[in-house]
């Protein structure tokens, strides 16, 4: 049985002060130009001069008058949780060449204080979920990691017994790793993160990346 999602300490504190975050965000783009926003950012201009990007593999739309986000194929507002990603990702990005260098998350700016909490919501969880579900059979265990990373459109990463990337914001990478256990060894996962990654999103914001993505993973599994 897939264990149920638990809330991180991050996600927490960004639900708590979430209206600040995306007032701030916004008031922080209102005084770059739209070019400069498109350049750091990744984002593309459309010939409304709205911004479009991709987060988690869905199009969205932040218009340059207001900076409200929509989904480009559905025309709604996502949650309030979704906007201060992406807008968030938007006012932090510095536009900073992705690195193709792959830390931890012990070495992002004050990771290393919150390394073992990371590691419980994210590697661990995603080991105990596929463990549960294969009966610890390792051969077993690193299929369905395949299978999962697959379906969310991951491009095998060659690192660890099973590796993947995952484009989540146009230069936000994250990559997912697994090493299945023996006799001697646990199961271990790992999530993985550019070290320019900071350049786009604070560490706090990263950790929810992280911890969405294995969430999308787990459900991938079942």
């Amino acid at each position: 049985m897939l264990q149920k999602a638990e809330t991180s300490p991050q996600l927490k504190e960004w639900l708590d002060r979430l209206a600040p975050v995306v007032e701030n965000a916004r008031a922080q783009l209102a005084g770059v130009t739209p070019g400069k926003i498109a350049l750091r950012s990744g984002c593309e201009l459309d010939g409304d001069g709205n911004y479009r990007l991709s987060f988690f593999g869905t199009d969205y739309i932040v218009t340059a008058d207001d900076f409200s986000v929509y989904a480009a194929a559905a025309g709604k507002e996502p949650s309030s949780f979704t906007q201060s990603l992406i807008l968030t990702y938007m006012s932090t990005a510095d536009g900073a060449t992705p690195s193709s260098r792959w830390v931890g998350f012990r070495e992002l700016p004050d990771g290393l204080f919150y390394v073992q909490a990371f590691q419980g919501y994210t590697g661990r969880r995603l080991v105990q979920t596929i463990e549960q579900e294969t009966g610890g059979d390792p051969d077993e265990a690193l299929a369905v990691f395949r299978r999962a990373a697959g379906r969310l459109g991951g491009v095998s990463f060659e690192i660890g017994d099973a590796g993947f990337l995952f484009t989540v914001l146009p230069r936000v990478q994250l990559a997912v790793v697994y090493w299945a256990g023996d006799d001697e060894f646990p199961s271990q996962a790992r999530v993985l993160f550019e070290d320019t990654a900071a350049h786009y999103l604070p560490t706090d914001g990263l950790a929810i990346l992280g911890s969405q993505l294995i969430g999308r993973l787990v459900k991938a599994a079942a």
